[in-house]
């Protein structure tokens, strides 16, 4: 069945959420406090491990060399200035209150920061892409699977830490990964190596900047006004033909 692995994904979030909001109920405050801090640090080495992933290079000889540092920058920069204009940080936030009104949720104050750092988390990365990309054109999902299996996990912590809007961001990853499997045969002749390098080295960065919302709140970076970064990346990577 196509889009059985987007499915399943969404189903695993919403299953370790459930479990992470009874854990959530048999800790106290302290504790979730202290597991906010551990999941926002864990987060922010995910992203970090996935740019450097990428971006590092290895010469021989126990040296290595960095590559892609200019498109990073210059993604992350333009892929700015277009997020701030479409203000899409403002749109995930409305389709978040619609979500805590419409479940009833209203007096829940973690709600959005929830929603918005698991959907961002979840959905930023090149894992989503290939997996949805190999559920649509080869029919196998288990890329999707093994996915769903690590989003269940974290979901656990991250609902445990931040509450029921962790839940659903499972409607975001749906409509992405089920999107880009409707969509695979016209997208896979441009999700070259290359391609799914360069969204593995700007989308760490952007899954770092959610570990750092989770952490200093106060200090928000608005990730999700950073997200044509990786549309800037895709095209410069295919024009220039390597990150």
């Amino acid at each position: 069945m196509t889009g059985i692995g987007s499915i399943v994904n969404a189903g695993a979030i919403i299953a370790g959420g459930c479990v992470g909001l009874a854990a959530g109920r048999l800790i106290s405050r302290r504790v979730q406090a202290t597991l906010v801090s551990g999941m926002a640090v864990g987060t922010m080495f995910i992203g970090a491990a996935e740019t450097f992933s990428k971006m590092l290079v290895e010469n021989g000889g126990g040296t290595f060399s960095t590559r892609g540092a200019l498109m990073l920058v210059m993604s992350i920069a333009i892929g700015a200035v277009a997020g701030e204009l479409a203000d899409i940080d403002g749109i995930m936030e409305r389709f978040g209150v619609w979500l805590r009104r419409i479940s009833h949720n209203d007096g829940d104050a973690a709600f959005l920061n929830g929603f918005v750092s698991a959907s961002l988390t979840f959905c930023i990365g090149a894992m989503a892409i290939l997996g949805a990309l190999e559920d649509g054109l080869a029919g196998d999902p288990s890329l999707l699977y093994l996915k769903s299996a690590m989003d269940g996990i974290f979901t656990i912590a991250l609902t445990a830490s931040l509450g029921k809007g962790v839940i659903f961001s499972a409607i975001p990853i749906l409509l992405l990964q089920g999107s880009v499997t409707l969509a695979s045969s016209m997208l896979r002749p441009i999700m070259t190596a290359a391609v799914l390098d360069a969204i593995g080295l700007v989308g760490g960065v952007l899954i770092a900047c959610v570990g750092w919302n989770i952490l200093w709140g106060e200090k928000k970076i608005r990730v999700a006004n950073l997200l044509p970064a990786l549309i800037v990346a895709i095209v410069w990577t295919l024009v220039k033909g390597t990150v």
